[in-house]
């Protein structure tokens, strides 16, 4: 039951606009690294209140600065 409860709640924050920076999703209290877009249809986003969400965006850039620098 309580895994219920904390699913439902972090839905609740994924919902709220307040969390909502534009396009970007910004919550420090909730502990998931991709969440569901406002309009689920549209499909997942990263939390920016999140550190590894900045950690796994640096990665990705160095990786295609390394493989354009190595071609």
């Amino acid at each position: 039951m309580k895994m219920k409860d904390k699913s439902e709640n972090y839905n609740l924050m994924s919902k709220n606009p307040d969390n909502w920076k534009g396009i970007f999703y910004v919550n420090r209290k909730d502990p998931r690294l991709i969440v569901p877009k406002i309009n689920p249809s549209l499909g997942w986003t990263l939390n920016f209140g999140h550190v590894y969400a900045y950690l796994g965006l640096i990665a990705i850039i160095v990786i295609i600065a390394a493989s354009q620098y190595f071609m």
